[in-house]
């Protein structure tokens, strides 16, 4: 049986913000009316909202040892809530300017730590009891079109419906995630309605500029012509690695490029984009912080040893329509194992295989079933800095003796409650979690609630 931490108070607490997103849903649902689908002219303005709330758990599982950032080897379960408004407005041709204000409560499993491709996208750095006011959005967006055929732009959550040519440049510069400009994907990118670990919806070894809830400031540029785009941004880093806040100073930051190529076979689409990254700050090597544990005898550190250098990385993201119901995603990416992650999470080398399928078959077309399988692992210069009890962003059992890839699948049912309103049972099977034979296999099993306007 599974051992709930403070059981009757988070029980109370999920009570009353079920209701809550229940009561958001009934006061907003005529907003979502306001659309005609017919209608191409820019949109002005925007309002919309979201609430998500999502548990998971885990039984008991093997542990010999564990360290200061081991994922609790006790069965337990963590939730997270969260609910933002997003309000847009077109203040000339061409230009958005968005706000998305947003309050957090809750914790991921083990307070967000023991798993590289940790299972809920859900889940900050920092979490709370008590919910918490964030700002992760303030941006503006200017798209600047260049002919070509015209197409309808949806509204949606950070975009006002009306149209756009096939051949545009698109600049975004203010408060926004890497992630939502680079390495997206149809099929695995959205926590709060598709797949829910990190490594499945973002680039595992993208090691992104961003600070604790994986917002940063920065600008990105976007170039659109034919089948082809082309991206770069410059975005800051945090004071130090994994810290809440951002470098004020800019002067640690990141560059991004990213190029996408579009085509179709036969009738189904495709993608194909490789993304790169360049981050200059302070951070530790290994080889060194392994050199000064020898010296002074204590664990090995890489905080200790920080100087201000480069750490770099690529991926490449593929999508690809097998019918008109079901898609295949791959992901996979590697970086420099020789220093410390900056901001995401502990992974060297990543590769994600998945499939997405719509509901049409069963009747059910606003439902969809997801399947992926991936697979983390880390230099053997960070193996043996791990094993002589270092700690990283997410993992540190204390010790590492019999070092393997940490491999995870992870399946998901997403069921349309209503016209905006859907629960998704999920299921994540991890293996070798933070790359310890020594510790697992895990299973880990989720319910996440979530509704949109």
């Amino acid at each position: 049986m599974i051992a709930w931490n403070n059981a009757g108070l988070r029980q109370r607490r999920s009570l009353r913000r079920l209701s809550a997103i229940l009561i958001l849903g009934a006061a907003l649902a005529p907003a979502a009316a306001f659309a005609d689908d017919d209608v191409v002219a820019p949109q002005a303005y925007a309002i919309h909202a979201q609430a998500t709330f999502t548990e998971q758990a885990h039984p008991a599982f093997t542990s010999p040892y564990q360290g200061p950032l081991s994922l609790n080897p006790g069965a337990r379960g963590d939730e997270t809530t969260d609910v933002t408004v997003y309000l847009g407005v077109r203040p000339w041709a061409g230009a958005e300017i968005w706000i998305n204000p947003e309050v957090d409560q809750g914790f991921g499993l083990s307070d967000t730590v023991g798993v590289a491709g940790f299972p809920s996208g859900e889940a900050y750095k920092v979490g709370d009891t008590s919910p918490y006011v964030k700002l992760p959005r303030l941006f503006l967006r200017q798209t600047i079109d260049l002919g070509g055929d015209k197409s309808k732009v949806d509204p949606d959550l950070n975009t006002l419906g009306g149209s756009q040519s096939a051949d545009r440049i698109v600049l975004t510069v203010g408060k926004f995630s890497v992630v939502d400009v680079f390495d997206t994907n149809a099929y695995a990118h959205d926590p709060r309605q598709d797949f829910l670990n990190w490594v499945v919806v973002d680039t595992g070894a993208f090691d992104y500029a961003a600070d604790a809830w994986a917002y940063t400031y920065g600008a990105s540029a976007e170039w659109y012509v034919g089948p082809w785009t082309l991206r770069g941004g410059v975005f800051d880093l945090s004071k130090a690695p994994n810290s809440p806040s951002l470098d004020s100073s800019f002067g640690q930051y990141q560059e991004v490029a990213e190029l996408e190529r579009r085509y179709s076979l036969g009738k189904l689409a495709g993608k194909v984009s490789l993304t790169g990254f360049l981050t200059h700050g302070r951070m530790g090597s290994y080889g060194d912080a392994m050199a000064l544990a020898e010296e002074t005898g204590q664990p090995a550190n890489v905080a200790l040893v920080r100087h201000y250098q480069t750490r770099g990385g690529l991926s490449v993201n593929i999508e690809q329509q097998l019918t008109d119901q079901l898609g295949l995603f791959v992901r996979a990416g590697e970086a420099d194992g020789t220093k410390e992650a900056f901001e995401f999470t502990d992974i060297d080398q990543t590769v994600v295989v998945g499939l997405s399928q719509a509901g049409n078959a069963w009747k059910r077309p606003d439902d969809k079933v997801g399947l992926a399988i991936l697979q983390n692992d880390i230099s053997r210069e960070h193996q043996a800095y791990q094993n002589a009890g270092g700690t990283g962003i997410l993992i540190g059992d204390g010790q590492l003796p019999h070092p393997g890839p940490e491999q995870i699948l992870e399946t998901y049912y997403n069921l349309q409650i209503i016209k905006g309103l859907h629960l998704t049972a999920d299921y994540q099977f991890v293996y070798n979690p933070a790359y310890n034979r020594d510790r697992g296999p895990v299973s880990i099993f989720g319910l996440r609630l979530h509704a949109q306007y």
